[in-house]
């Protein structure tokens, strides 16, 4: 089971009220929001090994380079990532947390979590499980290992399971083209403005008669006309410059420089010391003790 940690501490600060606090008083609604995820997905799911990814670098200076728009609304200063000031602060103690209890946490640098993802999924030959409310990461799910993505939309406990059937159901195409509908499509959230004049009903079609993005391409470079809906070929071909560098920006990275760690579930906390402090600190002991029992149990 692999971890967006970011996407994950981002819903539970949003979704639990700052009253959760320390006992000096500081918001601690997104750590003890994680640590609740965190042992309501073991205990759900059984996983043999389990990983933390996290944001190295939020807005990567490769996919900045290709396409400068690439998360740009969401700079607040110099390169920082807009957070809110209570909840930087937490995100420091969920870390803190994570090596106290030994879930491992990883990251690498230049990359973000979904990279960390895509790489450990590589690596993977068995069944993965990625637990994210970030549809990007629907490009790695793969019926035939199989790897799933567990989809936070609804809530961790009415978790959607996201396989090939229902990239295919949802949108229209493949399975596993996730990631070339997302090139031709945009999106907005990201700062990927997409190919201007093809929305979802037009990507969806020409991912689905060509297969790939590669495909299409050569295709329209052959000057093959049947399968381009009306004015997507003048629209493409218009949009060469980008869709020649948006690939690289959209699909996730399967070879980030990782360190070599063991993701085996820990049967005991591997700082208890630390665990007692940062509980007694932070008013954690009901959720971590939680958290122990899912991870022991």
């Amino acid at each position: 089971m692999l971890l967006d940690t970011p996407s994950l501490y981002f819903r539970a600060f949003f979704g639990l009220p700052e009253s959760i606090t320390a006992p000096d008083g500081r918001p601690v609604n997104a750590v003890r929001g994680l640590i609740d995820m965190i042992a309501t997905l073991v205990r759900q799911h059984s996983p043999d090994r389990l990983a933390a990814t996290m944001d190295a670098d939020w807005r990567p200076a490769f996919r900045v380079a290709a396409i400068p728009t690439y998360k740009a609304h969401r700079v607040a200063q110099g390169d920082a990532e807009e957070v809110p000031d209570t909840l930087v602060p937490q995100i420091a103690i969920i870390e803190e947390v994570l090596d106290a209890v030994g879930i491992a946490r990883l990251e690498a640098p230049g990359y973000e979590a979904d990279d960390v993802i895509g790489t450990l999924t590589a690596r993977e030959p068995g069944p993965v499980d990625i637990v994210t409310g970030d549809r990007d990461l629907f490009q790695l799910v793969d019926d035939a290992r199989p790897v799933r993505v567990l989809y936070t939309a609804r809530g961790i406990r009415n978790l959607q399971v996201v396989d090939e059937a229902f990239v295919t159901a949802k949108y229209g195409i493949p399975g596993r083209a996730y990631a070339d509908f997302a090139t031709l499509r945009g999106d907005p959230s990201d700062g990927l403005p997409g190919v201007a004049g093809v929305g979802e009903k037009t990507a969806a079609a020409l991912v689905t008669r060509f297969g790939s993005l590669a495909a299409m391409l050569a295709a329209l470079d052959e000057g093959v006309v049947d399968g381009f809906p009306a004015g997507s070929r003048t629209r493409l071909a218009a949009a060469g410059d980008y869709l020649a560098v948006a690939p690289a920006v959209v699909r996730v990275a399967s070879d980030a420089p990782l360190p070599d760690a063991d993701l085996t579930l820990p049967a005991k906390p591997r700082d208890p010391g630390a665990l007692v402090r940062l509980a007694a600190e932070n008013g954690l002991d009901s959720p971590l003790n939680r958290l122990l029992d899912a991870l022991t149990g």
